[in-house]
């Protein structure tokens, strides 16, 4: 399988440059997998789990958001947050959602309706972490 170079960068740290096989990432749009040859395009990330697939092993990162970029040099990510599973803090990520929850009822309008949004992207999160399939 022909590979291809992918860095993933966050404001805090490169979480991830190399070559690899395959890269399924969670678009605003709809999910999409990268291949190496793929059209050049830019997308927006929502908040979901990045599957890096590189000699026939699998790596899951948490991205927060950001932007995907494909080009002939391979695919560049920006994520607003990037993080490897093996380093999430489940306890942490839970206190999250119930702190996103309570504050709910302090937003109006289109603020509840993003804060609303981002809940379900965090919930649908902690939904696959929660699945047999990623253990």
């Amino acid at each position: 399988m022909a590979t291809f170079h992918f860095d993933l960068v966050s404001p805090e740290k490169i979480a991830f440059s190399g070559e690899v096989d395959q890269v399924d990432v969670p678009g605003q749009e709809g999910d999409f997998g990268v291949l190496a040859g793929h059209a050049p395009f830019v997308a927006a990330l929502r908040p979901g789990i990045l599957t890096v697939t590189s000699g026939g092993s699998q790596q899951k990162i948490i991205v927060l958001g950001g932007l995907a970029e494909i080009s002939d040099k391979g695919l560049t990510i920006l994520a607003d947050v990037a993080t490897s599973l093996k380093e999430l803090d489940h306890t942490a990520f839970a206190a999250e959602i119930a702190g996103m929850e309570s504050k709910l009822n302090e937003k109006q309008g289109n603020e509840l309706d993003r804060a609303i949004e981002r809940l379900d992207h965090f919930k649908t999160i902690q939904q696959q972490l929660n699945s047999t399939a990623l253990h």
